[in-house]
């Protein structure tokens, strides 16, 4: 399994500042916070290390599991990973 790191609040992904520098100092370097994969190893561990202290402003990250692909869906910051065995397909050639 995979994790996957995605904001679960109205709002922004975004780092703080501690996260940032956590990140900086084991040799991740980016940009912005959107520049990093989600699946990234380290963010997963900065997360799962800082816990509620890795958010930024208007963030609230968690971690879901999935099996290889995903996609985040987004709404106005709020996120939601959405992994193929979640979806309920219509088998379209049955009526």
């Amino acid at each position: 399994m995979i994790k996957v790191v995605y904001n679960q609040c109205y709002g922004s992904f975004n780092l703080s500042e501690r996260a940032k520098s956590w990140l900086s100092e084991r040799g991740l370097n980016f940009q912005f916070a959107l520049d990093i994969p989600r699946h990234h190893p380290l963010l997963v561990q900065c997360v799962e290390s800082l816990k509620s202290e890795s958010n930024g402003e208007s963030s609230d990250l968690k971690i879901k599991e999935v099996e290889k692909f995903y996609i985040i869906f987004e709404y106005d910051g709020y996120e939601s990973v959405i992994a193929p065995e979640s979806i309920e397909w219509i088998d379209a050639s049955k009526i």
